[in-house]
């Protein structure tokens, strides 16, 4: 198994010190979400073959390996114009994940939920053009279903991958998303059984909870969502039902630190959340 730090609360470090601070905090992989300086969201990735060469040299450096490349494109988003810009957008960032060394990439489906058809037909349009590059260049997809997405329900997303039948495409469990899949954690873990490679790690509260007035959003009726990604056991989360079905379920893939809450304390959030992971893996 690959403990990684999603490094996006230290995304104002200078790309290439990066590697440096993720070694001195002891993790040995990152997880590379976006920065506007290399991949952005939602947008062409800026990384041209120098500035990738010069990080993969600072990663060589540093001891510390590409866990995954995350990049986010509204690939399934209800505009056919906007869908197509996302493609090319996930080619160049396969590309770059290749010249990096790296063989896997996780991401979210990213539609609508307000336009579900519409956004499950725009995805599946954009994967007849996308699979077979991945298949070419032998990268790895996961998935997961995101707050404020066509697919939020845990257990729809699986079938969604499932339906993908690619054996390079597979599924993401982010545990701070725990509440808005259906709260059904070790349903949903057990669900997926083998497809499940990769995770996210940090805490959320309940938002359901208190007859739905945990957070009072308005006006009354909005649709927003709302989560938090804090440290462990700062939130809701059963972590110790989390660990005790990874260990049932004999995972072995990526567990991804990606705490979002505490970029003040940055530092000593990571360093916590490597114990705790640590820590509750080692009788695995």
């Amino acid at each position: 198994m690959k403990i990684a730090l999603d490094p996006y609360m230290l995304r104002r470090t200078p790309l290439l010190e990066l590697p440096g601070i993720v070694a001195e905090l002891g993790y040995e992989y990152i997880e590379l979400s976006p920065r506007e300086d290399f991949l952005p969201f939602f947008l062409h990735p800026r990384a041209d073959r120098d500035t990738v060469a010069a990080f993969r040299s600072a990663l060589d450096a540093a001891g510390v390996k590409l866990a995954s490349v995350l990049p986010l494109y509204r690939w399934a988003g209800p505009d056919e114009e906007e869908r197509q810009a996302a493609v090319r957008y996930w080619k160049r960032a396969i590309e770059i994940a290749v010249e990096l060394g790296c063989n896997v990439m996780n991401s979210e489906f990213n539609g609508r939920p307000e336009q579900a058809s519409r956004s499950e037909a725009m995805f599946w349009r954009s994967m007849e053009e996308l699979l077979p590059v991945f298949e070419r260049e032998g990268v790895e997809l996961r998935l997961e279903p995101h707050p404020d997405d066509f697919v939020e329900d845990g257990k729809t997303a699986v079938d969604m991958v499932r339906g993908i039948n690619s054996p390079l495409v597979s599924f993401l469990y982010c545990a701070p998303h725990t509440f808005h899949q259906g709260g059904n954690m070790t349903e949903i873990m057990e669900y997926a059984g083998g497809l499940l490679t990769h995770l996210h790690v940090a805490d959320s509260f309940d938002h359901r909870a208190s007859s739905g007035l945990r957070y009072i959003v308005n006006p009354p009726g909005s649709t927003a969502r709302v989560h938090q990604h804090l440290n462990i056991g700062q939130g809701e989360v059963d972590w110790d039902e989390f660990f005790r079905t990874l260990g049932r379920l004999r995972f072995d893939g990526i567990m991804t630190a990606c705490v979002f809450a505490w970029e003040d304390k940055a530092r000593e959030s990571n360093l916590f959340m490597l114990q705790e992971m640590t820590k509750r893996t080692a009788s695995w």
